[in-house]
């Protein structure tokens, strides 16, 4: 009997637990047991769910009697449907959590007495971060786009941004080069007879505001460069002046 009762004590611990941690907002359980001997062949069982919800509280009681085995049956059928509800609960969690899209968009402001202008958005869905600039007055032909490591476009160059983004310590190159790439390393693009360009790139290494800084892009800035990242020059790729910015805050 005694054994019964501890069980179910840990059992209604860590379904405690799990909804705090799954969500604080969603109601609180508290589980008790309370079992008791009626007569030499009967034993009745009584389950008690305490839950809160802000500030109100209320009771469920439920009632189980019969022999010992019946008793000891029903109370493991108990047993099954709390960890179901809470398994349930817990994946309903995860796929609204994986669902969930943040989007951010910034306008491209023209650097170094360029024209070139636009703008930069970002959405992540999934656990991928998918960047699509568009930017016109540019130079035709291709330039290079990287991500830099200030959200500071105050300066007419737009080096008040500082260098790439390197949150990782590696080389400079092609995007998923094992020989090392910068986490800012998004690469080139062509800008057409009018001028303008644009491209679509999407990482499962960033983020938006996550509490991995090698992967947050929030406080860091867009970089539009006037020549082509050669993807081997160090640190930087030898892509020429800054001729449009945009610092990604939220």
């Amino acid at each position: 009997m005694k054994n019964i009762h501890a069980r179910l004590v840990i059992l209604t611990f860590s379904l405690t637990l799990s909804c705090n941690q799954v969500e604080k907002k969603e109601p609180q359980k508290e589980i008790s047991i309370e079992k008791k001997k009626i007569n030499d062949s009967l034993v009745r069982a009584k389950i008690i769910t305490k839950i809160t919800t802000g500030e109100k509280i209320t009771e469920e009681i439920r009632e189980i009697e019969g022999t010992p085995e019946e008793v000891s049956a029903e109370l493991e059928s108990y047993k099954k449907e709390v960890l179901h509800a809470k398994h349930t609960m817990e994946d309903n969690h995860q796929q609204a959590h994986q669902q969930k899209v943040k989007k951010l968009q910034f306008a491209l402001n023209a650097k170094s007495n360029s024209t070139a202008q636009g703008m930069v958005s970002f959405m992540e869905q999934n656990g991928n971060v998918t960047l699509e600039a568009h930017i016109n007055g540019l130079t035709p032909g291709t330039h290079a786009i990287h991500v830099h490591e200030k959200a500071d476009c105050s300066s007419d160059d737009g080096k008040s941004t500082g260098g790439h983004w390197n949150p990782t310590f590696s080389s400079h190159g092609k995007w998923g080069d094992q020989a090392g790439y910068h986490r800012g390393d998004i690469g080139n693009f062509e800008a057409d007879e009018t001028g303008h360009g644009m491209i679509t790139f999407s990482t499962n290494e960033w983020c938006l505001g996550c509490a991995d800084e090698t992967k947050n892009l929030l406080g860091k800035a867009i970089i539009v460069h006037q020549g082509t990242d050669d993807l081997t020059s160090q640190p930087s790729g030898a892509a020429g002046a800054r001729v449009s910015c945009a610092g990604i805050i939220e």
